[in-house]
């Protein structure tokens, strides 16, 4: 008789497998089933941003911010959204508080290249990173969050706790807007240190507070769409663009086939989620799931420029050395058709060709060349007035 071992709950990091093990045995035993802390998942590991750098994002018109201060003997919670300003930070006391910034990807470039680590994960199931930056005590109480989340200790210690009970109550007090447990009865507790990494499936209940000193910790947020959210935007396109028959009568369709990028699997999960999507063509399907996957959850769009961009006016740039830039806030995804591809852009489609759609969702960077097929350099220019690619001559480091 064989007895399997658990998996364990703990494992060390190292350069050749930050995730201490290889990125499909993390996604076969532990990716939306349970927690797994990596110790030195980013050895030696440097903040990419200062704290001083994070509070002052935080006081931007447009970035999304949040100062959070607990009254520990009264247990009261304050909560004051951005834009902040240095008053209000002036105002804070010397413990118990907390700064939380999302997206702050779309503002910092160095920020933004954490996400190529976690490239094994499909680049449209990234939702942001936000950074939040705590005096010794400071936290937003135990919550739970319906989306996989990876925290990266960054400067400092955060003590965090945790409870892997299936069946934990997940009913919030009804006195703080911040959507806390009322029952928090953890399982496992562990102090990180920069570098040290901690992963939690959607619903894990879960604690973290500074501990000795300031603290910053970098959350990679892989926000999955709720069946609402599928639902409600799936019944929008419909409307907007689909036949009315369609919806009434079904007993012509074909068998839904898997068609690109936006793979299988997806499109299996998504029939899943959305019974009634089953009766929908793929090819409609997955022209509506890259629209809505590339538009979900972003906080503002690329702006087009003034003036639009002729075609002669980018092949000058572009020849005199200037390279294509992605706009931080343009999201992209893409598809396989019968011959070629749709890229998909904020919520736009484009033809496109199966490399350069695949290419221009891969690189930040675009160094097109010289010689440009006139297909591409039709899309390259709707993209650049589209406000999602910019020319630009870029310094060398």
């Amino acid at each position: 008789m064989s007895t399997s071992r658990p998996l364990p709950i703990e494992v060390r990091g190292s350069a050749k497998q930050p995730l201490g093990m290889s990125p499909a045995q993390f996604l076969r035993d532990y990716w939306q089933k349970r927690p797994l802390l990596i110790r030195q998942a980013f050895a030696d590991f440097e903040s990419p941003i200062e704290p001083d750098d994070l509070a002052g994002l935080a006081c931007e018109e447009s970035a999304l911010s949040r100062l959070i201060v607990h009254d520990e003997k009264r247990d009261r919670w304050q909560v004051k959204t951005g834009p902040l300003s240095e008053a209000d930070f002036a105002k804070t006391p010397e413990r118990n508080w907390t700064l939380l910034v999302q997206d702050v990807d779309k503002w910092d470039a160095d920020v933004a290249a954490l996400l190529t680590s976690f490239s094994f994960l499909p680049s449209w199931r990234m939702d942001d990173i936000m950074i939040s930056y705590a005096e010794p005590g400071g936290g937003v109480g135990p919550h739970v969050d319906q989306y996989d989340v990876f925290l990266l200790q960054a400067i400092g210690q955060r003590h965090w706790a945790i409870s892997t009970d299936p069946d934990a109550p997940k009913d919030f007090r009804p006195d703080v807007e911040l959507k806390q447990l009322q029952h928090f009865d953890p399982d496992h507790e562990w102090l990180l240190d920069p570098g040290d990494m901690l992963y939690l499936p959607p619903g894990a209940p879960h604690d973290g507070i500074a501990f000795g000193g300031p603290c910053m910790t970098i959350s990679v947020g892989m926000r999955a769409p709720s069946q609402a959210e599928l639902t409600g935007d799936l019944a929008d396109y419909l409307a907007e663009r689909l036949p009315d028959e369609l919806r009434y009568s079904d007993a012509d369709l074909s068998p839904a086939k898997a068609v690109g990028e936006i793979d299988r699997a997806a499109v299996a999960r998504l029939k899943k989620s959305l019974p009634f999507a089953a009766a929908l063509d793929e090819l409609t399907l997955i022209d509506w799931f890259g629209r809505f996957i590339t538009r979900y959850r972003n906080a503002q769009v690329p702006v087009p420029p003034e003036k639009p961009v002729t075609e002669a006016a980018l092949l000058k740039q572009l020849d005199g050395g200037a390279q294509l830039l992605r706009h931080p806030w343009a999201r992209m995804a893409w598809a396989r058709g019968k011959r070629d591809a749709t890229l998909f852009v904020n919520g736009h489609a484009y033809p496109a060709s199966i490399e350069l759609a695949e290419r221009l969702c891969r690189e930040r960077e675009l160094s097109p060349g010289k010689k440009i097929p006139a297909a591409e350099r039709t899309l390259l220019l709707a993209l650049v007035n589209d406000g999602h690619l910019v020319a630009r001559k870029t310094r060398r480091r």
